[in-house]
């Protein structure tokens, strides 16, 4: 049984993964795993899960292990060009783990001794990440450092070893930031958290500043370029929680899953104008209930992973 799903991505073959929690299971849905059994049915899914595009499932792994420390909260799934797979957690003390496709452990990104808090300027440990993207060409993995440090932070994918970082006037960590306003001048900080990062074809960097309905766009050496406000009257959670860049090539359109609103929209990605929108609050079939995710495949259909008791995967099949 599915828990939380808290993050889905697209592979090269075109076969989808997911992340889900499975802690997030109720205690009348584990039955089977008590000491005796109380019912015939049910228990968590293992974490990680690899499906087809037609949703039949092909393979299943994640826990922890001797080799690695699992981690607590699961939060955000990549998978790289070369299929290797990518895993996040959002708990104190969660880091992003690398794997093969099969599940065996490659090597961990960040690293956490309890010394550090958040927003400290460290650069060894997240805080608390919440997603990951990985530039192939150059072998760096960018990640959305996320629910503690507010920021954007590159890593050597392969051997781990620290890039660079980048927070917009930051934040130290006694400073109080106001709430978001729809009325204020636009923030010069990332609020909390730092929920997504991408990298277009074309080198630029997009960062899901979510609490602060926005969008915002940066060079890979983390120069800011622009941003684009997405449901700007949204409070609470904000409106951003993920996004995904079209299967064009020019990558033309932004689509972006918005948790707090319930739907899905999608905007130019030139000028970040509206273009449509879809879903509204709800459990059944093209509703939402708290999407957290987003994915695109290379036929344009998207595929969109649900938290709180929503707990599922949906599939838009492209129509035009």
């Amino acid at each position: 049984m599915l828990g939380q799903v808290a993050g889905i991505a697209t592979a090269p073959n075109g076969n989808i993964w997911i992340l889900h929690r499975p802690a997030t299971l109720l205690d009348d849905e584990k039955g089977l795993t008590k000491n005796p059994p109380e019912y015939k049915c049910c228990k968590a899914a293992p974490p990680v899960m690899e499906f087809d595009a037609d949703g039949n499932l092909l393979r299943h792994w994640g826990g922890p292990t001797a080799e690695q420390n699992w981690v607590k909260n699961e939060h955000g799934i990549h998978v790289a060009a070369d299929g290797s797979i990518w895993v996040g957690g959002n708990n104190d003390g969660d880091q992003i783990l690398h794997f093969t496709p099969g599940g065996k452990f490659i090597n961990q990104v960040g690293k956490d001794d309890g010394t550090k808090g958040p927003r400290s300027g460290d650069t060894a440990r997240l805080n608390r990440p919440a997603h990951m993207f990985t530039d192939d060409a150059a072998n760096e993995i960018y990640i959305a450092d996320g629910y503690g440090n507010r920021r954007v932070i590159v890593f050597d994918a392969k051997s781990g070893a620290y890039k660079r970082h980048w927070a917009p006037t930051a934040i130290r960590r006694t400073t109080t930031k106001p709430p978001y306003s729809p009325a204020a001048e636009p923030s010069k900080h990332f609020s909390n958290p730092v929920h997504c990062v991408r990298v277009s074809n074309d080198g630029l960097v997009y960062v899901c500043d979510r609490a602060n309905d926005r969008i915002q766009v940066f060079r890979k050496d983390g120069t800011f370029v622009k941003e684009f406000k997405v449901e700007p009257s949204t409070l609470s959670n904000g409106s951003v929680c993920d996004l995904v860049l079209s299967e064009d090539k020019d990558q033309s359109f932004i689509f972006t899953a918005d948790g707090a609103n319930g739907q899905v929209s999608t905007l130019a990605r030139d000028t970040g104008a509206l273009i449509n929108q879809f879903g509204r609050h709800g459990r059944q079939p093209g509703q939402f209930k708290w999407v957290h995710n987003i994915a695109i495949d290379q036929k344009g259909n998207l595929y969109t992973a649900e938290v709180g008791f929503g707990r599922r995967v949906q599939k838009f099949r492209r129509v035009n």
